[in-house]
């Protein structure tokens, strides 16, 4: 009877765990297993993590505020993202001060339509804290200006217009695999005027991240995925300004199967984040 029973409760035991259902998996770049708390360990031991998302996916966001708040228990943070233009960095000092409240900060920056949901609970956290929050990305308009007519058009903007973007000339190789891939884009007539739009924004990002860097603090920077991926992007801008930075990459890839790693992501980052495929999107 005893043994009848210990089978029926170990065949229970595993159909429990059989059906048990995760919104996630991590894994390293080898395409091993991993964890949030090994991501964790890693970014106290870094100077800058480097947090890749889907920009809809409400499950990466999630993830982005615990790491933030975990963090925050061991380490002095600097926080900055691309979905914040550097020309609005003064209104974002107000709010998080509290000269202005969000209602303002919505009608005099260029909020992201899911600001409120997935970016306002950083900022909050920032403000809470008392902690930088940077505004790293180029205001989008000089970004446009490059796709429509080249990296030389921002020769002619001002001098407070250029404190919004890295010093120029800014270094760029066509022969980086995220910028190559989209030479290929629309049809095959995106030239080189497309990834040079995604360089500057790079290099800005990655500028305004090396410049509010702090001593003994991680700089967290929340920017989509493929601004990152590969070791590229704004990493490699970063590795640019300072060859010896201590760099933890996140990226982010779904999958129907979070079981294993595709074999193509493997390589993406120093963690990669597998997230199921019909988690809630956020927008």
């Amino acid at each position: 009877m005893r043994i009848i029973l210990t089978t029926g409760l170990l065949f229970i035991m595993i159909l429990g765990f059989s059906q048990d259902k995760r919104s996630y998996q991590v894994f390293d770049k080898n395409g091993k297993k991993s964890s949030y708390s090994k991501m964790l360990k890693a970014s106290q031991k870094s100077e800058v993590v480097l947090f890749g998302e889907h920009h809809d996916n409400s499950v990466v966001h999630w993830l982005q505020l615990e790491l933030t708040k975990d963090l925050a228990e061991k380490k002095q943070l600097v926080l900055g993202a691309e979905m914040l233009e550097a020309d609005n960095q003064e209104q974002l000092n107000q709010y998080l001060s509290g000269v202005i409240n969000h209602k303002k900060l919505d009608s005099t920056a260029r909020l992201w339509s899911n600001y409120k949901t997935d970016y306002k609970p950083l900022v909050d956290f920032a403000k809470e804290k008392k902690i930088d929050f940077i505004a790293t990305n180029i205001p989008r308009r000089f970004a446009s200006l490059v796709f429509k007519k080249d990296l030389v058009t921002l020769d002619s903007l001002s001098n407070l217009e250029k404190s919004w973007i890295a010093p120029l000339p800014i270094e760029f190789d066509i022969n980086l695999t995220g910028y190559k891939s989209m030479m290929g884009m629309q049809g095959g007539h995106a030239g080189d005027k497309m990834p040079k739009a995604q360089a500057i924004k790079d290099a800005t990002m990655a500028y305004f991240i090396n410049k509010n860097r702090k001593e003994n603090s991680v700089f967290v920077h929340y920017n989509g995925t493929y601004h990152s991926d590969n070791y590229e992007g704004i990493n490699w801008y970063l590795k640019k300004l300072d060859a010896d930075v201590k760099i933890i990459s996140i990226a982010t890839v779904e999958q129907k199967d979070i079981s294993k790693l595709n074999v193509a992501d493997y390589n993406k980052a120093d963690f990669i984040l597998v997230i199921d495929e019909d988690v809630t999107k956020s927008y």
